[in-house]
């Protein structure tokens, strides 16, 4: 239900009809309101399953090689298209919801020290610059990819590849 319901979002915005994402999911739209009693309780559970999943990728791209920075650059790929597929959920985790609330710290907490082992692997390796944090890299992919969504003639993707392009130690 969970990848139905992003996969709705991706297209429709989180405000999406229920009856759509029961749809997708193959679901009766009750089905969906017995898991997720609000539109908030769903696009949390939507959410924390999609930061779990960049979570998890980061270490098993990193084992997959074959290099450290390909490994960065290919989690970096995967984050910006988790950045610009969140049609309305900024301004939903602005809300006044309570549930909402914590969203922000989770993801923080989640991805910031997976993108950190990444960068130090990378560094390590002699493959980037040992002086940027990951913090400091997700807020300038994160910022590259403000307004993606709104503007087809923007390439944020373009962009961040340049930008994970400058991090790399010149031969």
């Amino acid at each position: 239900m969970l990848d139905a319901a992003a996969a709705i979002f991706v297209t429709s915005g989180v405000e999406a009809p229920v009856r759509d994402i029961a749809a997708e999911a193959g679901v009766g739209t009750a089905t969906i309101y017995r898991h997720f009693p609000t539109r908030a309780d769903l696009i949390i559970a939507v959410y924390r399953h999609q930061v779990e999943a960049l979570a998890e990728a980061g270490p098993e791209l990193l084992a997959a090689g074959p290099t450290p920075y390909s490994a960065l650059g290919r989690w970096i790929d995967l984050f910006v298209d988790f950045l610009v597929t969140k049609h309305g959920l900024a301004a939903v985790m602005r809300s006044d919801s309570a549930g909402f609330e914590s969203l922000h710290g989770y993801f923080l907490d989640r991805l910031v020290p997976v993108c950190g082992s990444l960068l130090d692997a990378a560094a390590t390796g002699g493959e980037i610059q040992a002086d940027v944090t990951a913090l400091a890299l997700m807020r300038g992919v994160g910022n590259l990819c403000i307004g993606a969504e709104n503007d087809p003639r923007y390439d944020a993707r373009r962009l961040v590849r340049i930008l994970i392009a400058g991090l790399a130690r010149p031969n």
